[in-house]
């Protein structure tokens, strides 16, 4: 679509331009004859775990920085998220450790080598959108450093900085994510590398497992698995014909 409407100023774009226009690598054209309408575009959308596909694990990085060695659990060890979270509060309650004390750590966290680069690269093509089951209060500094991907993810409940329960903003929120977009004509390619990814890359048209643990590829064998990022960077763009 043009902004500010078509090219010869007449407010309106002729149905040629846009055929032509929507004819691109990561588009595809079905016939609609009965209904007499022009054919529907389907574009594409890439949907991305963000922990172990593109960042550190936070979870982990806290228990090597307070040496709680209980807090290293994570969705690639415990499938059952609200397990693994209500433990994971039990734990910050029993030592002490308050949100503020989680976001120092992360503030120092990099990148997972080669992830801004392969993302930058990525949405040269097209949109990408982060699915996670992080928290918001955790998220910023990772998201700043990607440069402010579309992220959607829960919320932590925090009082006088401790954190004393965490909200899910919809249950699956991945895979529901991903059937909404399907619901609006996109086509999805997925990547995740643990067990809460698996869901979104089952819904997806095309999904992914990345530098995925033996037991996450052991127990999901129908998703290619890879473990560079240039590797995953030529699965995608051969889905999108580029």
């Amino acid at each position: 679509m043009y902004a500010g409407g078509a090219p010869d100023g007449t407010g309106s774009v002729p149905l040629r331009s846009l055929r032509e226009e929507g004819r691109g690598a990561n588009t595809c054209w079905t016939d609609d004859k009965k209904s007499g309408h022009s054919p529907p575009v389907k574009q594409t959308i890439v949907t991305l775990d963000m922990e172990g596909v593109l960042t550190p694990e936070i979870w982990i990085a806290v228990a090597e920085k307070t040496r709680i060695p209980e807090l290293r659990r994570t969705t690639r060890d415990e499938p059952d998220y609200d397990k693994l979270m209500r433990g994971r509060l039990a734990i910050l309650d029993k030592h002490g450790l308050k949100l503020s004390d989680i976001q120092e750590v992360i503030a120092g966290l990099p990148l997972l080598p080669g992830a801004r680069e392969f993302l930058d690269e990525l949405r040269t093509h097209c949109q990408v959108l982060i699915l996670s089951d992080t928290f918001e209060q955790f998220a910023q500094p990772l998201m700043r450093q990607l440069n402010w991907p579309t992220l959607l993810c829960h919320r932590l409940v925090v009082e006088n900085d401790h954190i004393v329960d965490y909200k899910i903003r919809i249950q699956e929120q991945k895979q529901k994510a991903v059937a909404a977009l399907k619901l609006m004509n996109y086509r999805i390619l997925a990547a995740g590398d643990s067990f809460n990814d698996t869901a979104m890359l089952g819904e997806a048209d095309v999904g992914f497992l990345f530098h995925a643990p033996d037991n996450v590829k052991q127990r999901f064998p129908q998703f290619r698995s890879v473990e560079s990022y240039g590797d995953l960077l030529s699965l995608f763009k051969a889905e999108l014909g580029v």
